[in-house]
């Protein structure tokens, strides 16, 4: 299938973009290389645009036809998103819409959404399935939220047929060097950590240590990047095969605190990680668990990197070798 990938030259959209194409698809990105990296783009045609600009998503649907979209713009920070909602509802939100607009007018029908664990916000039971009530407790979760009832009416007012991917913790690169995560800032806990660990940051900020978990600090449920793009490339044949619309959880059903990632960092660097207690960030759930029976079932999703070592080890390869500057 020919696919436009918006966002793809970010983390996770660029790991997409890779799988899509090693399962010979063809790859359109388009990226206003905002946050994201046109080092991270490799065989993909890179289209450089923002997704508030009509005409030109116009024009690169008339120049470049597609079968379906997966849709990676979107801006990501929980505490970013507390601090400026406007900035989160008019990208996360409105350039949706747009893109939407577009999409359908083209005669594009086939959609996959970059969701998040975070549109359940706290939540009442662990692990979490899709049936989960939805609360979010961040503009961000609630943007993602507002996209995925969008998609519901388009779906039924326009035929449209959506797959909603909710990811918990993305982390880790792909394990063969070729791309890895890089934002900036960085907020994410697995770099930050492996940061400190290379000495570009003195300590780790851990936020929070009186949560109601096992040891004070906030689990997450970490997924590796590369099973996550395995995930789209999946559910791009399952929406082929015309069999509607679902949303999806996708994570690997076990969670570490931020002491547990610590010490099994520890042992992937060999480095002690110097780290300092701050307050908690505001809009952050104590405990986010996946159940992703669904994805397993419906899509045949097995993931490959089931361990949080295997995402450590290949993170760490991969910010090794950005900061010796290959």
């Amino acid at each position: 299938m020919k696919i436009l990938v918006t966002g793809g030259a970010g983390y996770v959209g660029s790991h997409t973009v890779k799988d899509l194409e090693r399962e010979g698809h063809g790859v359109i990105v388009y990226d206003n290389l905002s946050r994201g990296h046109r080092w991270a783009v490799r065989e993909a045609r890179l289209i450089e645009g923002d997704l508030s600009d009509e005409a030109g998503l116009r024009r690169a649907l008339t120049d470049h036809p597609v079968e379906a979209v997966a849709h990676f713009a979107a801006f990501a920070y929980v505490g970013e998103s507390v601090e400026n909602p406007r900035k989160y509802y008019e990208n996360n939100v409105a350039n949706t819409l747009t893109l939407l607009r577009v999409m359908l007018e083209s005669g594009v029908r086939l959609f996959i959404l970059s969701s998040t664990a975070a549109v359940y916000g706290n939540p009442r039971q662990t692990p979490i399935t899709e049936d989960h009530p939805l609360d979010p407790v961040n503009p961000y979760g609630l943007s993602k939220l507002m996209v995925e009832r969008i998609l519901a009416d388009y779906s039924r007012a326009h035929g449209l047929r959506y797959a909603s991917l909710r990811y918990f913790n993305a982390a880790g690169a792909d394990p063969e060097g070729e791309i890895g995560e890089d934002h900036d800032p960085e907020t994410h806990l697995i770099p930050r950590i492996l940061q400190t660990a290379l000495g570009q940051r003195e300590h780790l900020e851990i936020y929070g240590t009186d949560y109601p978990t096992k040891d004070g600090t906030c689990v997450r449920d970490y997924i590796h990047v590369a099973d996550l793009a395995a995930a789209h490339s999946l559910a791009l044949g399952w929406l082929a095969q015309d069999k509607g619309s679902g949303i999806f959880n996708l994570g690997m059903e076990h969670g570490y605190s931020v002491k547990e990632v610590l010490e099994e960092a520890g042992r992937v660097t060999g480095k002690r990680i110097h780290t300092r207690i701050s307050d908690r960030r505001p809009g952050d759930p104590p405990v986010l668990v996946s159940s992703s029976e669904r994805a397993k079932g419906e899509l045949g999703w097995r993931p490959r990197y089931s361990s949080l070592k295997s995402i450590l080890e290949t993170a760490w390869a991969w910010h090794r070798k950005r900061s010796a500057g290959c």
